[in-house]
């Protein structure tokens, strides 16, 4: 008896011949300018007998050798002077340690906008380029402001996995287009198809921290029934798992990761525990935080000595100035914003640690933004209880406000401070998050931090740098080429400029030389140390100042003005003029011009010029199990009657639960059950709540409900009387005193059979707990 030995070697042979041999694709010769890289010509064969013939190499896309993990991190609405790192009061650990060991840069800008400065961040290209003039749920027809990202600007996470990296999404996106949110897409501008194998997160612009309205890729997210849910722990989890998993498979694979946290927009929700550390540390008021944290700016260097602070807005009270209740109310405002923030940064920490774990760090090249504009002061004089009030235009007076001051941040409140903070945390600028025409709207701290990339430790870098400069920096940095061709598409080169000529040349010349900058009107051009500018609108302002032809421009230089306190407009008109000019030549190359300066109208589809999902319809029949449909994508029921029919199944138990909801805790209404009874509530933005239920019981069977809203007209946002109907007979009826005039909620869905996120109706609840437990054949939504 003969034993054959079959060694490991003739088992590699064989694996080979069955799958053929891999080939990574890293020959310098490959052309990377065109995306996908093409594969090589497949052979053909005569050979009858697989065994008589040796397959190919097998194509594989790899990265170059030895190009870094990415991790962009892009915090929301925080101010240049938030950060203790930037001489700001809130402690920020994790950014503390990475600029000791990397880079701060302390002219970095943003566009002043959500929307705007992830579109530009993640494509290159400025906003307007992108399609991008503002938030998605304000575009128009006029190109720049479409809404829909062309193909022409393919994002540089897209890129990256083209060229053999893992790429993965968590957090806020905010980049597709609002009629494209439902689920009949297309999803073309859905994370998922923007470059990322992996998204975990929010689609829209803000989120409930405590109850978010979440996907896993295209895929709504049904939150867990545990009451320590928060929602930037959880992202920070799904990373961290992500990631490791990513690189236990493919160690020698490259991965791309931008982390987004919903923080620190509103609504401002913290644990309490970090709400309280930092009770009474905002008690001297926002004129001395500001006067406070210039000293620190000057001492750290992030502002030159001399630095000047620029007057605040006339419409911001002094502190000393205001009365007990007002002070009381507005520092705890700045206490949950700094609970929220720091424990914000603890979640990034953890993030780093795990890179340090699997041994990373040296090799990701970590780039910590933070902000996507300047601090928000969108929340008005006096800041808000729920935030959905801003938007419906009703100001809450502190009276109110401040009888819940203990619940500030928790799980019943969705917050938002008041303006003057928001002034202090962009010290030592006038101006905020909205106002592109100034830098305290449009300048933001940002660290890099790449130890094998980047030489110079604790070091501050000061040339001009915007946005759009992260993707190219990104490329250069993983020696890959801009490409020409993505996708079959030729691609609209990258208006910014790679970063990394100043990372070990702190007095390199800048490269980013001429920048405009504009959202709903504010607008400003620098150029060579240079800005001219225009404040057309304050974000607690309902209208323009002026008429776009008749804005008074402002002159700095700031060369010599860091804080642009100095207006040389009047003296030196030539300038001026030819920064005006300028800003108009850009205006035009950038698809800027013409510039919309409307607010409530642009909210409106029909009005703006942008699609409608629901068009010219007045119904949409609907059944149980249809879920997560935005505002944006369902009928329209503000300012006008409207019916609902529902036919119920209920089972012997009694009926229980959610039967058509839109909305939550801050605004929205419902149709439910509840012990047996049905009824109708409607919660006019969390202040003011008012239901009608059927005096009895249904009992098992078949049942038609019907609700006629009759609208009592005369206006926006006016009232109305609600009438409930049980199969053909009327049972109850009431008046509703206020209705939302523009909208219910930013994130909140409309859901038939749950209320998923936060519940219109607390006895009802959200999420699994209120589940209507018969059946739900049909329900007609019926606009009169």
């Amino acid at each position: 008896m003969t034993t054959s030995r079959f060694t490991p070697t003739l088992l590699v042979g064989v694996l080979a011949t069955i799958f053929g041999t891999s080939h990574a694709a890293t020959d310098s010769k490959l052309d990377r300018t065109v995306l996908p890289i093409a594969e090589p010509t497949r052979p053909t064969y005569t050979e009858l007998d697989a065994r008589n013939a040796k397959a190919p190499a097998r194509f594989e896309i790899t990265a170059p050798k030895g190009a870094p993990n990415v991790i962009v991190i892009l915090l929301d609405d925080v101010g240049f002077a938030t950060s203790s790192t930037f001489g700001g009061p809130v402690d920020m650990p994790t950014l503390d340690k990475l600029a000791q060991h990397g880079l701060s840069f302390n002219r970095f800008h943003t566009t002043a906008l959500s929307s705007p400065t992830r579109m530009a961040l993640k494509t290159g290209r400025n906003h307007h380029t992108a399609e991008t003039g503002s938030i998605m749920e304000t575009a128009t027809a006029f190109p720049g402001n479409t809404g829909r990202v062309p193909n022409s600007v393919a994002p540089v996470a897209e890129m990256l996995r083209l060229n053999g990296f893992s790429t993965a999404a968590f957090g806020k996106w905010h980049e597709t287009a609002s009629w494209e949110g439902s689920i009949s897409g297309p999803f073309d501008r859905w994370p998922t198809r923007q470059g990322f194998d992996k998204f975990y997160g929010f689609i829209g612009g803000e989120t409930n921290h405590w109850a978010p309205s979440l996907v896993d890729g295209t895929i709504p997210v049904e939150l867990p029934a545990d009451p320590n849910y928060y929602f930037t722990t959880d992202m920070t989890n799904r990373a961290i798992t992500w990631m490791k998993q990513q690189q236990a498979l493919t160690p020698d694979k490259p991965f791309f990761m931008y982390y987004a946290p919903g923080a620190a927009h509103a609504p401002h929700h913290a644990p309490k525990e970090w709400i309280d550390r930092w009770k009474g540390k905002f008690d001297q008021g926002w004129d001395v935080l500001r006067e406070e944290t210039l000293k620190r700016q000057i001492a750290k260097g992030i502002v030159p000595p001399g630095t000047k602070l620029a007057p605040k807005p006339a419409a911001i009270k002094d502190w000393e100035a205001l009365n007990d209740d007002e002070k009381r109310l507005f520092t705890r405002q700045a206490e949950v914003y700094a609970g929220f923030l720091e424990m914000t940064d603890h979640e990034v920490g953890r993030l780093v640690d795990a890179v340090t774990e699997i041994g990373e760090l040296d090799n990701t090249m970590i780039v910590y933004i933070v902000g996507d504009n300047g601090a928000s002061a969108e929340g008005g004089m006096n800041g808000m209880y729920s935030e959905m009030t801003y938007f419906n235009g009703v100001t809450e007076k502190v009276e109110d406000m401040v009888k819940l001051v203990d619940k500030w941040g928790g799980p019943e409140t969705y917050p938002h401070m008041a303006a003057g903070w928001a002034v202090a945390f962009d010290t030592p600028y006038t101006w905020t998050k909205q106002v592109a025409s100034n830098y305290g709207g449009t300048r933001n701290a940002m660290v890099m931090h790449w130890p094998k990339g980047i030489k110079a430790k604790g070091e501050i870098r000061s040339q001009f740098t915007h946005v759009t400069d992260v993707a190219p920096t990104i490329l250069e940095a993983t020696q890959l080429p801009e490409p020409k061709m993505v996708n079959g598409v030729k691609q609209i080169p990258m208006e910014g400029k790679s970063m990394m000529y100043a990372f070990d040349n702190a007095k390199a010349k800048e490269r980013h030389t001429t920048q405009y900058f504009e959202i709903f009107g504010n607008r400003a051009i620098y150029h060579d140390g240079w800005l001219a500018g225009t404040v057309h609108k304050a974000p607690w302002e309902t209208k323009p100042r002026a008429s776009l032809a008749d804005d008074q421009w402002e002159l700095y230089n700031e060369r010599s003005d860091f804080s642009l306190s100095n207006d040389l407009a009047k003296t030196n008109p030539k300038k001026l003029a030819e920064l005006q000019s300028l800003f108009m030549k850009e205006a035009k190359k950038y698809h800027v011009l013409p510039i919309d300066d409307r607010s409530v109208e642009r909210v409106n589809p029909k009005l703006a010029g942008r699609p409608d999902l629901m068009g010219d319809r007045t119904s949409i029949t609907l059944s149980e199990g249809m879920v997560f449909m935005t505002e944006n994508t369902f009928p329209n029921v503000k300012n006008r009657s409207f019916t609902i029919d529902a036919e119920l199944v209920i089972p012997e138990s009694g009926a229980q639960g959610a039967i058509i909801v839109q909305g939550g805790r801050f605004g929205g209404w419902a149709m439910y059950a509840n012990q047996g009874k049905v009824g109708y509530a409607y919660n006019f933005l969390g202040l003011e709540k008012t239901a009608i239920e059927s005096p009895e019981a249904l009992p098992p069977g078949k049942h038609a409900v019907r609700l006629e809203f009759d609208y009592a007209g005369g206006g926006l946002g006016k009232g109305g009387k609600a009438i409930l109907f049980v199969n053909g007979s009327k049972v109850a009826e009431g008046d509703i005193p206020r209705t939302h005039p523009i909208i219910f909620s930013a994130e909140e869905t409309a859901d038939v059979g749950i209320d998923l996120a936060t519940p219109v109706v607390e006895a009802v609840g959200a999420e699994a707990k209120s589940r209507f437990n018969g059946k739900i054949p049909k329900v007609t939504l019926q606009l009169r």
